[in-house]
């Protein structure tokens, strides 16, 4: 694929940012960041309105540790286009590594409203709620995802847990022994229920 890719690369300049992007992609995956950065940049240069490219950027600076300049790349691939959901999921997750929770959530919800059955999507809204201190919210969005990935080993201990800190040992209880059916091996799990029956 990247051989591929490479011979595109002298082509004009829309042909080579896309295969620039997916050069940067693909190395970015293969946990080459010098290589994703640089192809990245080549993307940027050859078509700055190419949401792809500006959010693969964003990725190799997001690695690096600067999230806030991480963030700017996502905005600007979103100003380009707004429906580019991993530019959203992206400044989403840069956003609840500054702690800016306020605005991490409302990136979430907006692309929840795109993406309903996300269990990524899912799964970050409930986390955001439980770092807010508002369990309630936190339960009831794990349970919307736990209907999207049934099994999920887990999102049930994490349920058995909120419930637990809630005081609802029945539910706390239920939900612990889904996630030891589906996980037998997790030793916080085990130790809990050992504690529930010697209780």
């Amino acid at each position: 694929a990247l051989e591929t890719l490479k011979m595109f690369e002298q082509k004009d300049s829309n042909v080579k940012s896309a295969a620039a992007t997916n050069l940067s992609f693909l190395y970015y995956l293969e946990n080459e960041l010098a290589q994703a950065a640089n192809y990245a940049d080549l993307a940027v240069i050859s078509d700055r309105y190419n949401p792809a490219a500006l959010t693969n950027k964003g990725n190799t600076i997001f690695a690096k540790g600067d999230y806030e300049k991480a963030a700017e790349f996502y905005k600007e691939a979103l100003g380009n286009d707004s429906s580019c959901t991993e530019a959203l999921y992206n400044l989403g997750l840069t956003y609840k590594k500054l702690n800016r929770i306020d605005e991490a959530l409302d990136c979430f919800l907006k692309l929840h409203a795109i993406l309903r059955n996300s269990a990524q999507v899912l799964h970050q809204i409930a986390s955001i709620y439980e770092i807010m201190g508002d369990p309630n919210q936190a339960i009831e969005w794990l349970l919307q995802l736990i209907s999207v990935v049934p099994t999920d080993p887990h999102v049930l201990s994490k349920l058995g847990k909120l419930y637990d800190n809630e005081g609802d040992k029945s539910q706390a209880f239920h939900y612990y022994c889904e996630s030891y059916r589906y996980f037998p091996s997790n030793i916080e799990v085990i130790e809990w229920l050992g504690a529930y029956y010697i209780d």
